[in-house]
């Protein structure tokens, strides 16, 4: 899909806004037929341009302490370290950054404690990493 038109804008607000809103709903609201946006999402999805995801409240879930967790690497070793840190099972979020850090992940465990575990015994022990800096997430104001 080389250009999105206004209706593929349009779909794709109403799915931002309620990720299960029915297709006949925004049919309506976009006076055209069901087909025609199942077709539309299809090619949406199937393009890479939106991806069907699920949210996790990690507080329900027992994962009270959320963190962004910048880190420092020998700059040769950056997509080997960043990839291996997708594997972590508490590493929700992997990125590469020019900021001021070269990775950054947003992590999730149960408390401090665990998540210092994983800092100190896990990520920092990782051969090339030289700073580990993580920050803890008080409270989401948008997500």
């Amino acid at each position: 899909m080389s250009t999105l038109d206004e209706t593929d804008v349009k779909i794709i607000e109403m799915l931002e806004e309620d990720g299960r809103k029915p297709f006949t709903e925004m049919a309506q609201r976009l006076e055209v037929s069901e087909s025609a946006i199942r077709k539309r999402v299809s090619a949406l999805l199937s393009t890479g341009v939106i991806k069907f995801t699920v949210k996790v409240d990690h507080a329900k879930i027992g994962l009270g302490t959320v963190a962004i967790v910048g880190i420092d690497v020998e700059s040769d070793k950056m997509l080997e370290i960043a990839q291996l840190l997708c594997d972590f099972k508490e590493v929700k979020c992997v990125a590469t950054s020019s900021g001021d850090h070269m990775i950054m992940l947003e992590v999730w465990t149960k408390n401090g404690k665990e998540l210092n575990k994983l800092i100190s015994e896990r990520v920092s022990t990782i051969e090339g990493v030289k700073k580990v800096c993580p920050a803890l997430i008080l409270e989401k104001l948008k997500d």
